[in-house]
């Protein structure tokens, strides 16, 4: 059993707790008051992505902030058949189960990119769970996969990278971890200076374990397998819960796809805005993001 880290000087007035949910033990913070919000973070980050604006919004809301399974100081387990054990399918499980373990049957659903695909996932397999998604800097996944070209090939390598059979991307990751992480981290930020030396450290003790490397490379290999197979067995299905869209207007999801479009495809009721920063709002513009998560939630 991992220690339980607290980090009360980044969430102030948040606790930490381990919760056991489909034979997975989820690491979660959670604080505020007010209707249930879930927040889910993305690679290479963990929950603590969300330390600038997860306070404030606890102002409104309760916010429940876990690290995604293989990630941060959550379990890490083997992949499984078809790396299934990382499908979205499962990671969005175990966070439903958070929820309702923590007394939360319908909430609403942040985002940011691994994350966000988790939520995309959660809001078709639990639709009765999700009252309002927002997902941060994403398309969705076989929309990305289906229209590869070479400019999507360049700036996002990693996804054709880390989905190469066990060992190899983890065995050439272990050569150096930090050095990995840190340049995958600077080539998505846009607005240098905006990942707080401490989550930093954090960042790069997580990813100093090579059980969360290989987990991280399982959730790549999932998606471009079997979330693959469930997106498509539900290609005529809509999320039905309202979506707000978000992304960087300096990033590469914009660049590269009209994402309110895209979304239009998947959703009932969309709407969408750019950032002025690169892939992470939360941390290069949080009042940005306050502001736009405010209107819509």
């Amino acid at each position: 059993m991992t220690a339980i880290r607290k980090f009360p000087d980044l969430l102030p007035g948040f606790s930490w707790r381990d919760i056991e949910v489909n034979g997975v033990r989820i690491r979660t913070a959670t604080g505020g008051n007010g209707p249930p919000l879930l927040m889910l973070h993305g690679h290479p980050q963990m929950h603590l992505t969300w330390h600038k604006v997860a306070p404030a919004l606890a102002k409104r809301f309760t916010i429940v902030a876990p690290d995604l399974r293989g990630y941060g100081d959550s379990a890490k387990p083997e992949g499984g058949t078809d790396h299934a054990n990382y499908s979205k399918r499962a990671m969005a499980a175990d966070q439903v189960g958070v929820m309702h373990q923590l007394g939360f049957g319908r909430f609403m659903v942040v985002g940011h990119d691994r994350g966000g695909r988790v939520a995309h996932r959660m809001a078709l397999d639990a639709p009765q769970s999700v009252e309002k998604l927002v997902l941060i800097d994403i398309a969705p996944t076989a929309t990305m996969y289906a229209r590869t070209n070479m400019e999507f090939a360049r700036r996002y390598f990693w996804w054709f990278f880390l989905i190469q059979p066990d060992p190899l991307p983890e065995k050439l990751i272990s050569a150096d971890p930090d050095f990995f992480l840190e340049s995958h981290i600077a080539g998505q930020i846009k607005i240098p200076g905006s990942v707080d030396p401490r989550v930093m450290a954090e960042y790069r003790r997580c990813y100093a374990d090579p059980a969360m490397r290989h987990a991280a490379c399982e959730d790549y290999r999932a998606a471009a397998g079997i979330d693959l197979v469930h997106d498509e067995a539900d290609a005529d299905r809509r999320i039905e819960a309202p979506l707000l869209a978000l992304w960087g207007a300096r990033g590469t999801v914009g660049a590269l796809y009209d994402v309110v479009e895209t979304w239009r495809e998947k959703a009932v009721d969309v709407r969408g805005y750019a950032i002025d920063c690169g892939h992470s709002p939360q941390e290069e513009a949080p009042a940005e993001l306050l502001y736009r998560l405010d209107a819509f939630l």
